[in-house]
């Protein structure tokens, strides 16, 4: 199957957005599959460089997420390039740019077009005037507009798909969480990170991986890592990613005096996060955001226990302390934390985590999408043909 997936997201910009995409691209290409990438130029990608089916767009910044970016041409483009690689179907992952374009372009091949809806936008709206222009009202109006005609949406959880049945979204919805590489996250490329950090190897060590944003809540475990001192007085907290909160939470830990004990490390490569994941004791996210939960699950693939923020997805992965504990309050991740540093490190028996992951790996998260990819397909002809009847 020819696969065209458009995005306004893609590596090397670092993103949960831009994981899921490459391990989705990588899974069906091991699965026989030709998947072309339809995406924004990147100032980080010297000129030369190719990219073996992967088509880029010019670019501008995006308005508010200056770390994003958005295509502003492209149509023609894009429409030429999918005729010639013969293109089955459309999977958008942008409501945005090349979101438009990938409906465009599924419209002039007549070819069906999916949608991947990978972000809770009522959850942003602060990053656009502070939350004084647009509404909740607004996100199900574009929502539902983006939506309309397409032939399918994948929702990363049940909360993304009971967000999207309440705004009334009719075309079929798939429930498909996004696969990891636990292969990738246990690859031959080991370094010690924490003698590259500077950390002793019987500190305990707490890890958070994201984008460096309001959203992600980092500065509520900021908050209690005071606590957390009085008890372990050589405990480090790390600081991985980068984003537009990245000051605000460097400020935070110097008013606090806490510089002898966060380390922020900037933007982490992905085939290199599993290294940052083995280095920690353990793994926390306050977020209280995700649709997707893919750095707990990346952690848990690299054997590490994680204290994350409890939605409907959490409690289904972490339905055990074997691997995690989940909480709705500061006070609770301090004690989640305290718990599992008291403990030490312990490995996570591999005989259960095989279990635990074996429905989230990229190969069964690309088998879902490719019978998702058959069942549009097929409706899609069944109606062309319903209207040529007519």
């Amino acid at each position: 199957m020819n696969i065209g997936i458009f995005t306004d997201t893609y590596f090397p910009q670092l993103s949960g957005v831009a994981t899921s995409i490459q391990t989705l691209k990588v899974a069906l290409e091991k699965q026989g599959h030709n998947v072309f990438i339809f995406t924004t130029t990147d100032p980080h990608i010297k000129k030369g460089i190719i990219e073996p089916n992967v088509f880029r767009f010019s670019s501008i910044p995006f308005v508010s997420f200056t770390d994003r970016r958005i295509a502003f041409r492209g149509l023609f483009e894009a429409t030429k390039v999918a005729k010639e690689v013969k293109l089955d179907i459309v999977h958008t992952q942008t409501e945005f740019a090349l979101g438009t374009i990938g409906k465009y372009v599924a419209h002039q091949l007549k070819i069906p077009a999916i949608h991947t809806y990978h972000t809770m936008y009522e959850d942003y709206l602060h990053y656009v005037l502070n939350g004084h222009l647009l509404r909740p009202y607004h996100v199900k109006q574009f929502t539902k507009g983006y939506l309309k005609n397409m032939d399918g949406v994948i929702a990363p959880s049940k909360r993304v798909e009971e967000l999207l049945t309440r705004y009334d979204v009719k075309i079929p919805i798939r429930v498909i969480p996004t696969g990891v590489d636990i292969e990738g996250m246990n690859g031959d490329d080991r370094r010690d990170v924490r003698e590259e950090l500077g950390i002793d190897k019987d500190a305990p060590v707490i890890l958070t991986l994201s984008r460096v944003a309001a959203e992600k809540k980092i500065d509520h475990i900021i908050n209690v890592l005071p606590q957390i001192i009085d008890e372990f007085p050589n405990v480090k907290l790390v600081i991985a990613g980068n984003g537009p909160d990245l000051k605000v939470l460097q400020e935070q830990v110097e008013r606090l005096t806490l510089e002898d004990y966060v380390i922020f490390t900037g933007d982490v490569d992905h085939k290199d996060v599993g290294n940052y994941y083995r280095m920690a004791d353990l793994f926390v996210s306050a977020s209280d955001t995700e649709t997707q939960g893919l750095t707990y699950i990346e952690a848990l693939a690299a054997g590490t226990k994680c204290v994350v923020y409890d939605t409907d997805y959490t409690e289904h992965v972490f339905d055990s302390d074997t691997f995690g504990r989940i909480f709705t309050t500061q006070k609770e991740m301090l004690d989640d934390i305290l718990i599992y540093l008291k403990q030490g490190k312990e490995e996570i028996s591999k005989e259960a985590l095989q279990k635990k992951l074996s429905q989230l790996s990229a190969a069964h998260f690309a088998t879902e999408v490719h019978d998702f990819y058959k069942d549009a397909i097929a409706n899609y002809q069944e109606k062309q043909e319903e209207e040529t009847n007519d």
